[in-house]
């Protein structure tokens, strides 16, 4: 190839590279040198110049990938033009909750920016990743949405996922104020409860290894989401990570909830005396967990009316977890979304969702009714596997049950 017809080339890529001009202006004067040192190969102009329209155009291509992107979407219209009903509807938060997020995080988030890009600010990686969890959106669609790369949508979201749960988990899902818990449970009709168990199946895409292990009863991949929730419907433990084919009880035996709850070590130690039998805290369960002192749960097969009543009782407040769950999924939508990372990075997904849900809640964030509606749209399609009833029970907290049945049944008689 003719030199100058090279020139050529370089000049006119130089036009949009900074990093092509020195190139070209180094290499030219290199081909002097060479001229005037009498090199005797005629081809050695050629192949530097060769050489370097490749690392022109490599060089041309690294700076399209990391092209600064129009930011007037996220500046100018989210940050200075929406109202909080907006804010609500896309990151289901408003912008003062939003904000307050951003300043628990920055510590950890900010990033310093480089000779080559600006570093993203805390409150759009915050966004991202927010927006991300929010809406069944792809990783394509997030990416346009905010001017960056797909592949940068995908390591916002982890890093971010990972520090509101290394900043805020602690603090966030936690028992608080025990009393509260159990004078809020005393109004909806239980006694000295601390909480209501269950179990939830998120769906995932099939795991690249051991998939039949994620294959639940209803035929779909999924990882379970074991929570304890208060009369709020705030999560005050929360355990994930399991595959959707493991028993709930099995789950349940290896948290770290029912080794405090066995050790005495949950609650605080406040007993009730229920007839003649001492009650502590107790949390409420379905048929799938074990009758335990501490854990009461329906009674099953044939039932007479104050067992009936008995069962009324534990389920009208075992909803709350129920309902934490259906507004969980409604704000976070990613998590009927088959969430499409590794298996081993779901957890931290399901986690920070978990937290995000807390502070809505805690922040008095609305819950709109359309989002319930779409979670009864998505459960239809991915629907929770039935719990499978395990018959083990210790006497003494067979003895409990039917204190509180008959007590029960008192109170009803008055």
């Amino acid at each position: 190839m003719e030199p100058e017809l090279l020139r050529t080339l370089l000049m006119n890529v130089a036009s949009t590279s900074r990093l092509a001009v020195e190139l070209f202006l180094m290499l030219q004067s290199d081909s002097e040198e060479s001229s005037d040192d009498e090199i005797d190969s005629a081809d050695a102009p050629d192949t530097k110049l060769l050489v370097a329209v490749t690392d022109v155009l490599s060089a041309v291509e690294r700076r399209l990938w990391a092209r600064e992107t129009s930011t007037e979407w996220w500046d100018h219209i989210v940050m200075q033009v929406w109202d909080d009903e907006q804010w609500l509807q896309n990151f289901r938060m408003r912008k003062a909750t939003f904000m307050g997020l951003c300043a628990e995080l920055a510590p950890t988030l900010q990033r310093k920016d480089t000779r080559l890009r600006a570093a993203l600010s805390v409150e759009k990686r915050v966004a991202i990743a927010v927006w991300k969890l929010a809406t069944p959106d792809s990783y394509r669609s997030v990416a346009n949405q905010f001017g960056v790369g797909k592949s940068t949508v995908g390591i916002v979201v982890m890093q971010v996922c990972r520090a509101i749960n290394r900043i805020l988990l602690r603090r966030t899902v936690t028992l608080g104020n025990v009393q509260d818990i159990v004078d809020g449970f005393a109004q909806m009709g239980f006694p000295n409860c601390g909480g209501a168990i269950d179990r939830t199946h998120i769906p995932i895409l099939a795991p690249p290894h051991l998939a039949s292990e994620y294959v639940n009863r209803k035929g779909y991949f999924s990882m379970v989401l074991q929570a304890l929730v208060d009369h709020r419907g705030r999560f005050t433990d929360i355990y994930t990570g399991w595959p959707g084919k493991v028993h709930d009880a099995r789950i349940f035996r290896n948290s770290g909830m029912f080794r405090k709850l066995q050790a005495g070590t949950f609650f605080p130690d406040r007993k009730i005396t229920v007839g003649d039998v001492e009650m502590p805290i107790v949390i409420l369960g379905d048929p799938a967990y074990p009758l335990m002192p501490w854990l009461m749960k329906p009674y099953t097969g044939k039932l007479d009316r104050s067992k009936d009543r008995f069962n009324y009782r534990l389920s009208r407040c075992r909803m709350t977890v129920e309902c934490a769950f259906g507004r969980l999924k409604g704000r976070w939508r990613s998590l009927y979304g088959k969430l499409d990372v590794g298996e081993s990075s779901i957890p931290a997904i399901i986690t920070a969702c978990c937290i995000l849900h807390n502070i809505c809640e805690g922040k008095g964030e609305t819950f709109s009714e359309e989002w319930t509606s779409e979670v009864q749209r998505l459960e239809a399609e991915f629907a929770q596997p039935e719990s499978r009833a395990t018959r083990e029970a210790q006497h003494s907290a067979s003895r409990i049950r039917d204190a509180l049945k008959e007590q029960f049944e008192a109170e009803s008689q008055q």
